[in-house]
């Protein structure tokens, strides 16, 4: 059985779903359960920043384990490590093939890949490879949490397309911001990608306020309505790469090929 739940807003409420789900279907006697997380809450708290917080991540492995989950299949985990977190088989899948496929089809001219920041830059790197294009980085300082100071560009942006690649967009602050460093800089326009719509607080209103041509989201967190009316959000669907996965797992065949 394969049970699909994005532990998206509200969070609490679609996990407790998920691990009833979970314990129901190990009391029917499901021979093996799979748990699909198109987007894994509380990933970003996957270490101890400060005393006295959880590990809510690794909580969260834990729960679906002990409900009865034999198998975990999910996609841009915000940090690779949390696999570790599960004592059970985990797939971890990426939007970037969907992502990929979409801006190649763009041809944009001087297009130039863009990390919002330092910890961004291998994701930013695999996608200029397979674009073919340039690389360059967004230093920025963060003073508070989910506020973030754009301070410089590293890299010459002048007259490029500049794309931002990110796994989420939450508040949209650093986004906004790194989009105003790079038209500053001389960037002949700026778009974004992400795996992951949290799109929280005033995200929306700061999209559709910015200069940003267009943003690009997967489907792992559907959109709310105020953001399905925004013309400068799109989404891309990641349905069939997870159907690929799920196709694989259950006639017992490789899914290696999907991990890129």
């Amino acid at each position: 059985v394969f049970v699909i739940q994005p532990t998206c807003n509200p969070v609490d409420r679609h996990l407790m779903e998920l691990l009833m789900m979970i314990d129901a279907l190990k009391r029917a006697s499901a021979d093996r359960i799979t748990a699909v997380l198109p987007y894994y809450g509380y990933a970003r708290q996957d270490r101890k920043d400060k005393p006295r917080v959880p590990i809510s991540a690794k909580l969260v492995a834990s729960l679906i384990e002990r409900a009865g989950a034999d198998r975990v299949l999910c996609m841009d985990l915000h940090a690779a490590p949390i696999q570790g977190f599960f004592d059970i088989p985990v797939d971890h899948l990426y939007a970037a093939p969907v992502l990929v496929e979409y801006f190649r089809e763009k041809a944009f001219d001087n297009l130039m890949i863009v990390s919002p920041d330092a910890g961004g830059v291998e994701r930013a790197r695999a996608f200029a490879k397979r674009l073919r294009a340039p690389i360059a980085i967004i230093d920025k300082r963060r003073e508070e949490v989910n506020v973030a100071e754009v301070m410089h560009v590293i890299g010459e942006v002048r007259d490029r397309h500049c794309l931002i690649i990110d796994d989420i967009i939450d508040t949209a602050g650093t986004l906004v911001k790194g989009a105003e460093a790079l038209l500053a800089s001389g960037a002949a326009a700026v778009t974004a990608c992400a795996t992951h719509a949290v799109l929280s607080g005033p995200a929306i209103e700061r999209i559709q306020n910015s200069r940003l041509t267009k943003v690009i989201f997967s489907n792992s967190i559907p959109l709310k309505e105020e953001a399905q009316s925004c013309d400068r959000i799109q989404t891309l669907s990641v349905a069939p790469l997870l159907a690929q996965a799920i196709r694989s797992i259950h006639e017992a065949t490789s899914v290696s090929g999907l991990f890129v």
